[in-house]
């Protein structure tokens, strides 16, 4: 037993280490640490079985939650309200187009290449519709792109998170009961990005006028993330979303000075303080260490067990990733450069939330659930993949700059031909 202990304790130190590695691997080859780590994971779960998720009981999906929660607040504190402000519709087009464009491609390849029924494939397709927040967000914050283009793939991988759950739990209804409430739904996705945006606003705006009090404690820089926990679960019980409210917390605490207006000074009094750069750096940190350990956990979930789900799951992700390709052309930002244009036709890994939904249609008693779920962890495995290898290539490879350098700028050269469609649109 206390062998076990020990040489558990010098897998995770061995692992830490690794991780620095690789990151610095990233800084200097441009190589993601992301692959390594997925590496790892298959090596020790599905490859040589040393570990399985069920090992881990209880303690996995509470540390992938728990790890979603840093992530996104992390990801919060480096946006800036002012460009949020100007790339929203940006954000919003991408995030629309993509997700139901990426939802009905998926439902029809299941449609008429698995002989899924309707409903199921359009389950299918509702969670692989979104990008992962986990994967899009440290990701983005290592490459050299536009800051617009920064926070369009942050704020898109965060509600198409919003867009998969809900839509997933929609035709898993229709699936039972074989119809559906439209205005129902739409007033689950507003309410939910209204109520849980408030709700992470209230929370920054409080936490923000008592921390310089916290600070005071001894040992207190935890307390920071320790109330994002709070804030998650309170939004979550309310049957809201914890990653939007943890998403718009981050977000309210890096712009606090933004909300010193005299409304806000009338309903709760000054606004207190920003986080400091060591807060800052502490995140950081723990970022990394909990990114580390997601994406091993990551590689350990993925399933091997049958082999027509791997073929489905690596076809289904190269046709997403040509259809991001014609979406980044439609909706990219337009002050967006070649290089990031090429960033956000690439961002197509799915993580977290589709992992979780994966497991659901099976559980309820579906036909094709079991297929769903192995399809869906083939495609967060070869979507993770393609994402960092088109990034390393793009990086690299002056033929693969030239020929999406080419692509877009036949995107530029339209609008100039048509220039009343955008001034039409901006009026």
């Amino acid at each position: 037993m206390n062998e076990n202990v020990d040489l558990t304790l010098v897998a995770l130190g061995l692992l830490v280490f690794s991780a620095h590695l690789f990151a610095s691997l990233y800084s200097r080859r441009m190589v993601p640490d992301v692959l390594f780590l997925i590496l790892i994971g298959l090596l020790l779960g599905p490859i040589f079985h040393l570990i399985t998720p069920t090992d881990l009981g209880v303690v996995g999906p509470v540390f992938v939650a728990v790890t979603l929660v840093v992530i996104l607040f992390e990801g919060g504190t480096s946006l800036s309200l002012k460009v949020m402000q100007d790339s929203w519709k940006s954000t919003m087009k991408l995030t629309t187009t993509g997700f139901f464009a990426s939802m009905i491609v998926v439902a029809v390849i299941a449609k008429y290449f698995l002989d899924f029924p309707w409903t199921q494939a359009f389950l299918l397709g509702s969670i692989l519709g979104g990008t992962s927040s986990a994967v899009v967000i440290p990701l983005v914050k290592q490459l050299k792109i536009g800051e617009e283009s920064r926070t369009v793939l942050v704020l898109e991988s965060a509600l198409t998170d919003v867009f998969c759950i809900v839509f997933a739990l929609v035709f898993l209804e229709i699936y039972h009961s074989s119809h559906i409430n439209i205005g129902l739904v739409f007033g689950q996705i507003l309410g939910s990005f209204t109520f849980s945006g408030l709700i992470g606003i209230a929370g920054g705006l409080v936490w923000s006028r008592i921390l310089e009090k916290v600070r005071k404690i001894q040992n207190s820089i935890f307390t920071t993330p320790a109330f994002v926990f709070i804030i998650y679960g309170i939004t979550q019980v309310l049957g809201y979303s914890g990653a939007i409210a943890a998403l718009t917390f981050g977000i309210t605490m890096s712009n606090i000075n933004t909300f010193q207006n005299r409304l806000i000074t009338n309903l709760i009094g000054p606004v207190g303080h920003e986080l400091n750069e060591t807060e800052k750096v502490f995140f950081s940190e723990i970022v990394f260490l909990f990114k580390t350990f997601f994406f091993v956990y990551i590689g350990i979930s993925i399933m091997f067990d049958n082999i027509n789900a791997i073929y489905c799951g690596l076809i289904i992700t190269g046709i997403l990733l040509l259809s991001r390709l014609f979406i980044a052309y439609f909706c990219s930002p337009d002050k967006a450069k070649s290089y990031d244009k090429t960033v956000i036709s690439s961002m197509i890994p799915k993580g977290l939330a589709a992992a979780v939904l994966a497991t659901i249609p099976e559980q309820a008693g579906i036909p094709e659930g079991a297929m769903i779920k192995n399809i869906t962890f083939s495609v967060i495995l070869f979507s993770i993949v393609l994402t960092a290898a088109i990034i390393i290539l793009s990086d690299k490879s002056k033929g693969l700059q030239n020929a999406y350098a080419w692509f877009f700028k036949q995107q530029t050269k339209s609008k100039h031909k048509h220039p009343q469609h955008k001034d039409s649109h901006n009026s």
